[in-house]
C-alpha cells in the first residue's frame, strides 16, 4: 500500500509539473515567428485549458470503460508523437521550421497556434492532463478507500513549483534545446511510472470482475460514502456550481493579471504572483479545508471588493504600486479561495462522479479564461474584464450564501448591484474625453483629448493634447496648438537618441527609414522633402487611429507607408531595404517583446540595413535595464552601440526616454553631435546573448525602481 501510495503521489505530482514547465516553453517557441503581442501568450493559454478539458474528459471516459490498460495505449501514443517530429513546420514567413505547420503572417494568432500546438504537444499534453483524476479513480477501486482529493492539491504543488522554478531556475540557465530534451526525458519517466500504475489498476479491476462477475464489479469497486462529501447523485444547482465557481475563479485570474501586468505596472514575470496565489487557493481548498471559514472569508471578500471598486470608478486615483499589487493578490486569493472552498465542499464521494466533478471543474476554468481571453475583446470597446469578473464573484457568493438568511442575502445582492453600477461608471469615466474606444487582441485603444490644464504638459500654452492610450499606457501623443503641432513628444523629442540618430546619420539629405510600431505616428515628424519613412505594425487598429486622429502622417514631408504584421517577421520576408535609420520601438505593455532583442532578430535589421545606418532601440522601461543586453547583440553582429539618455521637457510634451543606437560605421559615433550625449554601455557580468533558443528577463531586472 504504501508503495502504491508513493508512486501515486510521484505521478501526480511529477504530471502537474511537466504540464506547467511545457506551457511557458511551448509559447515561448512561438515567438520568433508569431510576434509577441499579447495574443499569442492569451491564445496559448486557452489552448492550454481546453486540452486540459479534453484531459479530464479523456479520464472521465476512461473511468466509465473499467478497463485501465486501455491508457497504455494513450501514453504509447503520446511517446510516438513526442519523438516524431512533424513533417511540416513553422517559421518566418512560408517557410519550413520545426513546430508543425506553415505559417503566414497574415494568419490569425488563434488558428495558428492551435494548428502549431495541436500536433506536436497534443497528445502529451492531454496525457498529463488526465493523471489526476484517473489516479484518484483507481486508488478508489484498488483499495475501497474514499476519493483522495488531496491528490487535487498535491498536483496544485506540482504546478506551483515548476510556475516558481521555470523563471528562477529553468529559463535563466537552459537554452530551449536543452528545456525540450530534459522535459522529453521527464515524460518519459512519468510514462513509465504511470505505466506501471496503469498495469497494477488493471490487474485489481481484473480480479474484482473474476471475483463477482462482470455485473456486479461496479457495485464492488464502489467506495463508501463519505460523510463530508456531497450526495452520490448531486443536485442540478450542485453541478452547475462545480461548473460557475471554477469560471469565476479563471474569471478573476485572467482580470487582475491583465489588470497588473497592463494597467498597473508592466513588470516583466508579473504575471507569476496571481497565477502562484490562485495555484496556492487549490492546495489550500483541497489539502486545507479545515482552515476554511466562510463566514471570514464572504466577510474580507466583500470589503476588498468594494474597495477595489471604488478605486477602479475612480480613473485619476493612484495608489503607491506596490500597495496596489498587494491589493489585488488579497482580493484575487480571497475571490480563489471562496470558489475553489466552495467546490471542495460541494465535491461528489463517489469514484464515478469525480471525474465528472473534474470535469466541469476543468470546463469552468476554459469558459472563464475564453471570456476575458477572447469573448472579451469582441464584445466590448474597452476593458471592464475586472468589473465584470468582481461582478460574478457577487453574483455566486449571492447564490452560495442564500441558505444562510436574509442578512448574506441582502449583502450579496446589494454588492451584485454595487459591481453592476461599477461597470456603468466605468464606461461613463472611459467616454470621457475619449474620442475613440476600440479593442482586439491587441489590446484596449482610447485616444482622450484633454486641455493643457488636464494633462503633463502644463507649460505650453492654450491649446488641446491629444493622446492615444493603450491600458493606462501611452503610446503615443500630440500637442495640437499651431506652435507644436508638428514637434515630436513623448520618448521622440528632439534630445531624444532617435532625434540624435536622425539628424547625425548617413550624411545624406534624404533619408530611408523603417520604425517598428506606429502609435500615434510621431516619428513621422522627423520626415524631411525626399525621405522614404515605413512603418511595420502589427495591431490592425493603430494606422487608422494614426492617420485620422493624428496629423504626424498626414503633415510629415516624407513619403509613408504602412505594412501591417510583426515587424521582425515583414522584414525577414523583404528584400534588402538598405535602411538608413531603423527604429526599434514595438512595445507589448512597456517592453520591446523579446523576440526583437535576439541575435538572429539582429541579423535580419543588418540585412535590411545600409552600410552606414543606425539601428535605434528604444529601451525606456523602469523595470528593466536592456541596454547591456542590447550591447551584447551589436557586438555579436560586429557593431558598436553607445545609449542616449534625455531628460524630459514637458513645455514640448518630451518624455525621459532611454534609447540604445547601433551602428558599424564608427564615424558615426565620433560626431560630435553624437559623442556628446550617446555614452558606452557598461558591461554586465554574467549576461548572456539572447537568441531564439534562449533568453531570461531575470538577470536585467532593477524591482527597486
Amino acid at each position: 500500500m504504501k508503495e502504491l501510495r508513493a508512486i501515486g503521489g510521484a505521478v501526480v505530482f511529477l504530471a502537474a509539473f511537466l504540464l506547467f514547465v511545457v506551457e511557458p516553453m511551448a509559447a515561448k517557441q512561438l515567438l520568433p515567428a508569431l510576434g509577441g503581442s499579447s495574443a499569442v501568450w492569451v491564445t496559448c493559454l486557452v489552448f492550454f485549458q481546453a486540452m486540459l478539458l479534453a484531459g479530464y474528459a479523456y479520464a472521465h471516459w476512461m473511468a466509465e470503460q473499467r478497463r485501465p490498460r486501455m491508457h497504455l495505449a494513450a501514453l504509447g501514443a503520446a511517446l510516438v508523437a513526442l519523438a516524431i517530429p512533424p513533417a511540416r513546420g513553422i517559421a518566418l514567413g512560408a517557410g519550413q521550421g520545426r513546430f508543425g505547420v506553415s505559417w503566414q503572417p497574415s494568419m490569425h494568432p488563434i488558428g495558428t497556434i492551435f494548428a502549431v500546438l495541436t500536433p506536436t504537444i497534443g497528445l502529451p499534453f492531454l496525457a498529463l492532463a488526465a493523471t489526476t483524476p484517473l489516479v484518484q479513480v483507481w486508488w478508489t477501486r484498488m483499495t475501497g478507500r474514499p476519493v483522495p482529493y488531496r491528490m487535487f492539491a498535491l498536483s496544485n504543488a506540482g504546478s506551483l513549483g515548476a510556475l516558481l522554478a521555470y523563471p528562477v531556475l529553468i529559463e535563466p540557465r537552459l537554452t530551449l534545446t536543452m528545456q525540450r530534451r530534459l522535459w522529453g526525458w521527464g515524460f518519459v519517466v512519468f510514462v513509465l511510472l504511470c505505466g506501471w500504475l496503469t498495469i497494477q489498476a488493471d490487474r485489481a479491476a481484473a480480479a474484482a470482475r473474476n471475483a463477482v462477475g462482470q455485473e456486479d464489479a461496479a457495485d464492488a469497486s464502489k467506495a463508501p460514502v463519505n460523510a463530508a462529501a456531497g450526495p452520490d447523485r448531486p443536485s442540478r444547482l450542485q453541478r452547475w456550481l462545480w461548473f460557475l465557481l471554477p469560471m469565476a475563479a479563471t474569471i478573476q485570474l485572467a482580470a487582475v493579471t491583465n489588470h497588473l501586468s497592463q494597467d498597473l505596472a508592466s513588470i516583466p514575470l508579473l504575471w507569476i504572483l496571481p497565477l502562484a496565489t490562485y495555484l496556492l487557493t487549490f492546495i489550500f481548498a483541497f489539502e486545507m479545508p479545515g482552515l476554511y471559514r466562510r463566514w471570514i472569508v464572504v466577510r474580507l471578500l466583500v470589503v476588498f471588493l468594494a474597495s477595489l471598486a471604488y478605486a477602479l470608478s475612480t480613473l485619476d486615483t493612484r495608489l503607491p504600486l506596490g500597495m496596489s499589487i498587494l491589493f489585488y493578490l488579497v482580493e484575487l486569493f480571497l475571490a480563489c479561495w471562496f470558489c475553489h472552498a466552495e467546490a471542495y465542499r460541494l465535491r461528489p464521494a463517489s469514484a464515478r462522479q469525480s471525474t465528472a466533478f473534474y470535469l466541469l471543474v476543468a470546463a469552468g476554468g476554459v469558459t472563464g479564461t475564453f471570456f476575458v481571453a477572447i469573448a472579451c475583446p469582441i464584445i466590448f470597446r474597452a476593458n471592464y474584464d475586472l468589473a465584470i469578473s468582481f461582478l460574478v464573484t457577487a453574483v455566486l457568493a449571492a447564490i452560495v450564501t442564500w441558505e444562510q438568511g436574509w442578512q448574506q442575502r441582502l449583502l450579496w445582492v446589494t454588492a451584485s448591484g454595487l459591481m453592476l453600477g461599477l461597470i456603468v461608471a466605468l464606461n461613463i469615466q472611459f467616454a470621457r474625453n475619449s474620442l475613440m474606444r476600440a479593442r482586439n487582441f491587441y489590446g484596449s485603444l482610447r485616444v482622450v483629448q484633454t486641455d493643457f490644464d488636464d494633462a503633463d504638459v502644463k507649460e505650453a500654452g492654450p491649446g488641446p493634447v491629444r493622446t492615444l492610450m493603450n491600458g493606462r499606457i501611452r503610446h503615443g501623443m500630440q500637442v495640437l496648438n499651431a506652435e507644436l503641432r508638428d514637434t515630436p513628444t513623448t520618448y521622440y523629442g528632439t534630445d531624444s537618441g532617435v532625434a540624435v540618430a536622425m539628424r547625425n546619420c548617413c550624411g545624406r539629405q534624404a533619408k530611408k527609414v523603417g520604425v517598428i510600431g506606429l502609435g500615434a505616428g510621431t516619428m513621422a515628424a522627423y520626415g524631411q522633402p525626399g525621405d522614404v519613412f515605413r512603418f511595420y505594425e502589427i495591431n490592425p487598429l493603430v494606422e487608422p487611429i494614426a492617420r485620422n486622429l493624428f496629423t504626424y502622417l498626414r503633415d510629415s514631408k516624407a513619403a509613408i507607408s504602412v505594412e501591417h504584421g510583426d515587424g521582425r517577421a515583414l522584414l525577414a520576408n523583404e528584400s534588402p531595404q538598405d535602411y538608413d535609420v531603423l527604429v526599434v520601438d514595438a512595445f507589448s505593455g512597456d517592453a520591446i517583446p523579446v523576440h526583437l532583442l535576439t541575435r538572429e532578430a539582429m541579423q535580419v535589421y543588418r540585412r535590411q540595413l545600409a552600410p552606414d545606418g543606425v539601428i535605434a532601440f528604444h529601451v525606456s522601461n523602469s523595470y528593466l535595464d536592456l541596454a547591456p543586453e542590447v550591447a551584447l547583440l551589436a557586438k555579436s553582429a560586429g557593431m558598436e552601440a553607445r545609449v542616449v539618455e534625455n531628460e524630459p521637457v514637458l513645455s514640448e510634451g518630451e518624455f525621459r526616454s532611454t534609447w540604445v543606437l547601433v551602428s558599424a560605421d564608427a564615424a558615426f559615433f565620433a560626431q560630435p553631435g553624437v559623442d556628446a550625449v550617446a555614452h558606452r554601455i557598461d558591461p554586465q557580468p554574467g549576461l548572456r546573448l539572447w537568441t531564439d533558443d534562449y533568453s531570461s528577463l531575470l538577470p536585467m531586472l532593477r524591482l527597486g525602481n
